[in-house]
């Protein structure tokens, strides 16, 4: 569609040209997401559980995010789903896993510190040894 943009850059109107624009946008995203969720449930629409439910369902919408632009404020709602599939290679290894009950060493195991025992090795040799 095309408008008119007086000098100072508003429409007929009275709105600006690139509040449009971002909220043009901002639907166009939400279309989109719209679709990658239908293409995803249609594509698992077979998949049900043993009550005959499917597995993969639509479930309402998130909460309403708002997102700055040059603009201003736009709300973005995205679509929920739910995905109840069970992955056996996930199930198996979660049987084996234990919680994390110390949190503050998560970072240095991220960081590559080897424990054992328990306790943290500083000299993985002097270990060996």
């Amino acid at each position: 569609m095309l408008s008119t943009v007086t000098a100072d850059g508003t429409t007929a109107d009275g709105s600006s040209l690139i509040d449009g624009i971002v909220r043009e946008g901002a639907r166009r995203m939400a279309a989109a997401l719209e679709s990658d969720v239908d293409a995803y449930r249609a594509e698992l629409a077979d998949q049900r559980d043993e009550k005959g439910h499917r597995l993969v369902v639509h479930n309402g919408y998130h909460q309403p995010r708002w997102v700055t632009t040059a603009a201003g404020v736009v709300e973005v709602r995205t679509p929920r789903v739910t995905d109840k599939r069970v992955d056996e290679l996930v199930e198996s290894a979660q049987q084996r896993w234990r919680a994390v009950n110390v949190p503050h060493l998560v970072a240095p195991v991220r960081a590559g510190a080897r424990f054992e025992r328990g306790r943290l090795v500083e000299h993985p040799e002097a270990v060996a040894a």
